[in-house]
């Protein structure tokens, strides 16, 4: 017979949990708020559940359900802040983690966490303390190793960040993506030879974790100016905006830049590696179809399907831009545009910068370009958005693919 007392069903539900079986354990779960409504793990289990299928609405509302039921819960408290966190309201984010910490102050997870939404507010001094903390508590796990070499990165602490990131490095041997992250990051600060590219992982937790902000921050604090940028971009180089074209918005993220593309698209598609920013991207309507892939993988199975590509920021997670102009020119139709965004360097064909992001020298981006069939229609240095109060150079092209 199967259980029907609460806590059996509980650590039933957990069990399954603790082995991946969402289902069953939501299963389990939701028979013990059938059977007693006010049972508030049960409702905190779903909300940690909700938050790992990426169901951020979910996870707020089953932990602020458990909070009423038991608002002096650490756990609970604990629970709800990384629910706050994940949906972008920070501010409260970081009052639930001190307000679970100041109950159980020796929790790693929850002294992480609060580290990760201080750094995202932009308080990266702040953060230090409790990423000590929970390195110090949990001395053989690489995550708040890692944390805190990224929060040593923003206040310019280079050696500090190093050590940190060669000590994460140094313990993630089971977990290879943690490990690819942490090789990634010590490249960035110049400690061995920069990749091709940034770890995929990296960019699809790195925009899941900034969807709900994103634009409130490109657009408010940071000035962002990209999408638009290209936009009057094409216009000078005579591609009108009478919506006659098959549009690709590579990289959309929440669909900042399909606003600019749509005026061009009788179909317009969009393309990204992260869940959260296609959610947020669903919302606006704009787009006949959305993707979530890699570009490199995903473009090379779409022969000349489309007659104008874009990416705005995109470009400056990969180093060498070989393989993606293939997969554009690919993708393009014969006599088809694309038009892109690169963040400026010179000298070196690309290199990895502080920021983990890559600069590419312009000439060398023409050169590639010729090289994969295109022909360039316009070219212009421009100002990007603002970081840390300076200007952030790029430049911006449009080409034309020959076929």
């Amino acid at each position: 017979m199967p259980p029907t007392d609460p806590i059996a069903l509980l650590r039933d539900g957990m069990a399954r949990h603790a082995r991946g079986d969402l289902a069953g354990a939501e299963r389990l779960y939701r028979q013990v708020l059938k059977r007693h409504p006010q049972e508030a793990n049960a409702h905190n289990l779903l909300g940690v559940l909700a938050r790992q299928r990426g169901d951020v609405a979910g996870a707020l509302r089953h932990t602020t359900q458990a909070l009423a039921l038991q608002p002096e819960a650490p756990v609970f408290l604990a629970n709800h802040g990384a629910a706050l966190a994940e949906a972008g309201r920070l501010p409260e984010a970081v009052l639930s983690l001190r307000a679970a910490l100041a109950r159980r102050p020796e929790d790693p997870v929850t002294l992480r966490n609060l580290g990760q939404a201080l750094c995202a507010l932009g308080d990266a001094r702040a953060a230090l303390v409790p990423l000590e903390q929970a390195v110090a508590l949990a001395p053989g796990a690489p995550e708040p190793l890692l944390a805190l070499a990224h929060a040593r990165r923003e206040v310019g602490d280079a050696a500090g960040a190093a050590a940190a990131a060669e000590a994460a490095l140094g313990l993630a041997a089971a977990q290879p993506a943690l490990a690819e992250q942490a090789r990634f990051l010590l490249a960035s600060l110049g400690q061995g030879a920069a990749p091709d590219r940034a770890p995929a992982a990296y960019v699809r937790d790195l925009f899941d974790q900034f969807a709900p902000r994103f634009e409130a921050e490109l657009t408010g604090r940071l000035g962002y100016r990209t999408p638009e940028l290209l936009a009057g971009l094409l216009e000078e180089a005579g591609v009108k905006p009478e919506r006659r074209l098959r549009v690709l918005d590579l990289g959309c993220g929440t669909g900042l830049s399909g606003a600019s593309l749509a005026p061009f698209a009788r179909r317009l598609e969009g393309l990204d590696l992260s869940p959260r920013m296609l959610t947020e991207a669903r919302k606006r309507g704009l787009y006949d179809a959305l993707h979530e892939a890699d570009l490199l993988d995903w473009l090379p199975a779409r022969q000349g399907a489309f007659e104008l590509i874009a990416a705005a920021d995109v470009l400056n997670y990969l180093g060498d831009l070989a393989s993606a102009l293939a997969g554009i020119a690919g993708a393009l139709t014969p006599g088809g545009i694309a038009a892109f965004s690169v963040e400026a360097g010179e000298g070196a064909p690309f290199s990895l910068g502080e920021t983990m992001r890559y600069r590419h020298d312009p000439a060398h981006v023409e050169a590639l370009a010729r090289a994969a069939g295109f022909e360039s229609l316009a070219r212009r240095e421009a100002v990007l958005r603002q970081e840390k109060g300076a200007p952030v150079a790029g430049a911006l092209f449009v080409l034309r693919w020959g076929g």
